[in-house]
């Protein structure tokens, strides 16, 4: 069975403005300037704001700990939780999702245990959840390796007659990486169904955008690979949503991938051991405060009389909740045995394997 496709596709250059549907004041942009996109139901934005609210509080709980020593390392992800709550929501339970090591709120939001989660930046697993249960890959530390991954599943699951879709996110950084273009480039080939999230947040880590790209927008490299491109505000929360349903539909359905990219800024340093103020000034990061994804979301809500002090408390309690289950976790201490480094390398033990395993078990019991 072939998947390729003969005919030749018809695609565009992205609009050269972001879309948003709602702006920084967090007011509804006019009809005529949304692209053809239409602004997600009030009930939907509610639970985009619920999540965005306690994705941050988690954040901050977890950049706290790492400061006080009690992780090895977190990437925080504040001021794009637009960008990866509004991916999730769009995506369905039998979804796949493919991680970097910046995507740990998304991960929450798909429903990963927070204790399981963080395993990976304490250093006890490389991966502490069951992919398979929750339909997520482990969180790739290395650029871009897991947009190959993304695109080999969904291709697996279109011969296999799935009616699944594979989500990706990548950095601004990571498309600048080989892997990047290779699965562009087998993705639209075979018309895989995988979505690429390319969360721009300017720097790869310290280097500007400016420095990898003479490209308009990291969205126009779509054509090239003939696969639709949008370049969408990723400090709002309703259009991330809108445009990522919309392409994921047309991956469920066998339309092929699409790349999306979300225009937002990393607030917080590269990770623990990053010093940003090297690279930016304190200016540039004060006018993307002023564009905060939730502010602005949360605005809008207050506009429509759907968001009240009861739903704010109820939320931050969650958040609360959220934080404090995650401080006891990380205060246990992990139960760690030393074999399980041999447990999930191969089906078939090879024998050097077998007998590295047996030379550790003797020196446990010396």
């Amino acid at each position: 069975m072939s998947l390729n496709v003969e005919t030749k596709p018809t695609v565009g250059l992205p609009d050269p403005e972001p879309l948003r549907l709602i702006d920084d004041e967090g007011r509804a942009v006019r009809s005529s300037a949304r692209q053809g996109f239409e602004l997600p139901p009030v009930a939907t934005l509610k639970e985009l704001y619920r999540r965005m609210a306690i994705a941050r509080r988690w954040d901050a709980q977890v950049t706290a700990l790492t400061r006080q020593g009690r992780l090895a390392t977190y990437p925080s992800a504040l001021g794009q939780e637009a960008c990866e709550i509004g991916t999730v929501l769009a995506m369905t339970e039998q979804d796949w999702l493919f991680p970097t090591y910046r995507d740990s709120i998304a991960l929450m939001t798909r429903g990963i245990d927070p204790g399981e989660l963080l395993q990976g930046f304490r250093g006890d697993w490389h991966s502490g959840w069951d992919p398979k249960k929750h339909r997520t890959s482990v969180q790739a530390t290395p650029l871009a390796t897991q947009a190959l991954h993304a695109v080999g599943y969904a291709t697996a699951a279109k011969l296999n007659g799935e009616r699944i879709a594979t989500v990706t996110f990548i950095g601004d950084g990571a498309s600048s990486e080989g892997d990047t273009h290779e699965a562009f480039n087998f993705a639209g080939v075979w018309q895989a169904p995988t979505v690429f999230v390319v969360q721009n947040n300017q720097f790869a880590i310290s280097v500007p955008l400016s420095k990898q790209t003479r490209a308009r927008t990291l969205a126009d490299r779509a054509i090239g690979y003939g696969i639709p491109g949008y370049y969408v505000d990723g400090n709002d929360a309703a259009a991330v949503y809108a445009v990522m349903s919309r392409a994921m539909e047309r991956a469920r359905r066998g339309d092929g991938p699409t790349i999306v990219e979300c225009l937002t800024y990393r607030v917080e340093a590269h990770t623990n051991s990053d010093d940003p103020t090297r690279y930016r000034t304190a200016d540039d990061v004060a006018i993307w405060k002023g564009k905060d994804p939730l502010e602005r979301l949360e605005r809008y809500l207050v506009s429509q009389d759907a968001l009240s002090d009861a739903d704010r408390d109820e939320i931050t309690a969650e958040g609360e909740r959220r934080a404090a289950a995650t401080r006891e976790a990380m205060s246990a201490e992990p139960v760690l045995d030393p074999m399980d480094l041999f447990a999930h390398v191969y089906v078939n033990e090879r024998p050097s394997l077998v007998e590295q395993r047996e030379f550790l078990k003797a020196e446990g019991n010396r």
